[in-house]
């Protein structure tokens, strides 16, 4: 299973805790807990403020702040660092344990030190060069501001340092220094096996990919390693032993990865969640959804299902979208009896079904690398997604249908009304936060504040449910669980670039346009390849990669542009929420808070569903093209 505690004496709920340590330790903790706690508590709160006030001063005053993106971008990675760490100290870094709770008592007692000895190997290899990049940035200044570049890229080593402090105190708590001599003696072993082999592996050319990022990512990930540490450490070794390339270039990746001002939606709409929670405004809503379709077997499966196809895009971030969604409607549908694993998996399956819907950023790429229009990719994105959210539907009408429900009474018509007029409000949210981004008002990235501050305002005057002492508490979640989605992110573009650069794009688009069978051919190869780099490029970096290369054999071979950008973003939907590599799939864990192991059997059957919906868009164009001018 991949696990994320929330005891913050264990790490990843792994068996190092506080028994037999010295005071000095716990409280040396506990000390630096609320060293950085406080200031990224604050950070989230900065981040609300700073874009708030930008869309203020610019709609409402007519004066454009123009060093608000700046100085929000600038931290940012703070958060982004600061939140890593967070998590880090509360164990709650994503990683797969199926293997590891499975294990006898020792065994598993040494795998817990290994995951923690494995990142902090990853730690103590790139402080070095982010301290270097730190300092190369120092000459650098913002164009608005005029400050040097250094204040944000000093977030890097800044976060690395805590969480190698952080590694060293757990492994101190262990009490029994043999798992953790043991740990040590192992890791040295593989890297000076792998480093033996430099020779062999500068011979092997792209070969060279499936060790490193199948091979060892799959070793570090089925060891117990948390997701992040595993890709860095897989990444770190590609670039180390078998290119020329520094690998001080993983921590600019990395940077880039994490510092995109488009995922600042994922800490925001996290927070909303929080909020929408709270003020009551969530179970608003649910109520009245649960009048609506409680009465039906599987009926706020339908509704987030309908949800997400609704809210997607509008964040421009997946993990965002599903964050707007998920602390709505889990809560109830795990008081309605509903599997944990079934939720994630669902969540999963939706977010993959939802990728054409627009403003989509990643038919934003398409747009941009190649020659398709923008308004058609929107314009043939709809229906496409729809298809798959039938599809969805189908399988939870066959999962549900002995749903015993005898106990569930079906609201009578009054009812359903008066619930309508109570959760009015709450259900006002969605339409205001796709009305600022249709209308103008906010950008992907900030319109999540508006969702904040209108939640504020309907707790407070409205359900009169605010509760202060909560918003503290609220804040490190938000910091602590974003922190751990940016770190996977920030780990995966870096392993993203490492493809790019060994040229293995190049070498697929020559093998994809010299198959035999046209554009029928062409297609099936490419559902295939966009799934397989949608598990470890995502949808923008796998576009930038293959875009240029792909669209125009497509147009050779006859498949109108439009369609084959529809099925090249579901497929890449696909892998990015296929475990066990899919980095999408792991945010979607951490945002329900779901051990996904309990998901990845349900998983399977949604998956293969939004497959065969797949398959009927690529073999009817007319459902990507139909609406086109």
């Amino acid at each position: 299973m991949l696990s994320q505690a929330s005891d913050p004496q264990v790490i990843a709920g792994g068996g190092l805790g506080d028994a037999g340590a010295a005071p000095w330790v716990a409280r040396l903790d506990r000390f630096l807990g609320h060293l950085i706690e406080i200031p990224v508590a604050l950070l989230v709160l900065a981040e609300v403020v700073i874009l708030f006030s930008g869309i203020f001063a610019r709609y409402v005053l007519n004066t454009p702040l123009i060093w608000s993106d700046e100085l929000a971008s600038l931290l940012f990675l703070w958060l982004a660092m600061l939140g890593a760490a967070v998590a880090f100290r509360r164990g709650e870094h994503m990683r797969m344990t199926a293997l590891v709770s499975k294990a006898t008592p020792r065994t598993r007692a040494f795998l817990e030190v290994f995951a923690v000895t494995a990142a902090l190997a990853f730690v103590l290899l790139v402080l070095g060069p982010s301290l270097h990049a730190t300092h190369e940035e120092s000459v650098i200044t913002t164009p608005a501001m005029g400050i040097s570049l250094a204040w944000r890229t000093a977030a890097l080593p800044v976060g690395l340092a805590f969480m190698a402090v952080f590694a060293l105190l757990r492994l101190y708590k262990a009490g029994n220094w043999r798992p953790v001599a043991a740990s040590l003696l192992l890791i040295v072993i593989i890297g000076a096996l792998l480093y033996s082999l430099t020779p062999t592996f500068e011979d092997l050319g792209n070969y060279n990919l499936l060790i490193f990022f199948v091979g060892l990512v799959a070793l570090g990930v089925f060891a117990g390693v948390p997701i992040a540490f595993s890709f860095g450490l897989a990444t770190y070794a590609y670039l180390l032993l078998s290119t020329t390339v520094p690998v001080s270039i993983l921590v600019n990746r990395m940077n880039e990865g994490m510092s995109h001002l488009i995922l600042l939606a994922v800490p925001l709409f996290v927070f909303l969640g929080l909020l929408i929670e709270m003020t009551s405004m969530a179970q608003r809503m649910v109520a009245f959804l649960a009048s609506l379709l409680g009465h039906v077997r599987g009926g706020l499966s339908y509704v987030l299902i309908g949800a997400m196809y609704l809210v997607s895009g509008i964040s421009g971030a997946k993990a965002a979208d599903m964050a707007a969604i998920a602390p709505v409607l889990f809560p109830e549908m795990k008081k309605r009896g509903a599997d944990e694993g079934e939720l994630i998996a669902l969540l999963s399956a939706a977010g993959a079904q939802t990728e054409t819907i627009p403003p989509s950023l990643v038919l934003i790429t398409i747009g941009s690398v190649t020659s398709v229009s923008i308004t058609a990719l929107f314009t043939g994105g709809l229906l496409p997604g729809a298809v798959l959210g039938v599809m969805l539907c189908l399988v939870v009408w066959w999962r549900n249908r002995r749903e015993n429900l005898d106990d569930v009474p079906r609201a009578s018509k009054p009812e359903i009304f008066k619930g309508f007029l109570v959760a009015l409000p709450a259900l006002a949210l969605p339409f205001v936060i796709r009305t600022a981004v249709v209308e103008g008002v906010a950008t992907a990235t900030e319109v999540s504040t508006i969702g904040i501050v209108y939640s504020c305002l309907i707790g407070i005057l409205v359900y009169r449910r605010f509760d202060l002492r909560r918003i503290y508490p609220m804040l490190l979640e938000t910091a602590s669980l974003s922190g751990a989605i940016l770190l996977i992110i920030g780990a995966a573009t870096g392993m993203a670039w490492a493809l790019t650069q060994s040229g293995f794009s190049s070498d697929l688009a020559d093998f994809m346009g010299s198959l035999p069978g046209g554009g029928a051919t062409f297609l099936c190869v490419s559902i295939v390849a966009f799934v397989i780099l949608g598990s470890v490029l995502e949808g923008i970096p796998a576009i930038v990669l293959l875009g240029p290369l792909l669209f125009p054999i497509a147009q050779e071979l006859g498949v109108n542009e439009v369609h084959y950008a529809m099925v090249a973003v579901l497929a890449m939907g696909i892998g990015l929420f296929a475990p066990p590599f899919g980095v999408g799939y792991y945010a979607a864990c951490a945002i329900g808070r779901v051990e996904p192991a309990k998901g990845i059997k349900p998983i399977i059957g949604y998956l293969c569903s939004i497959g065969i919906g797949l398959i009927i868009v690529a073999a009817v164009p007319w459902l990507s093209t139909g609406f086109l001018k």
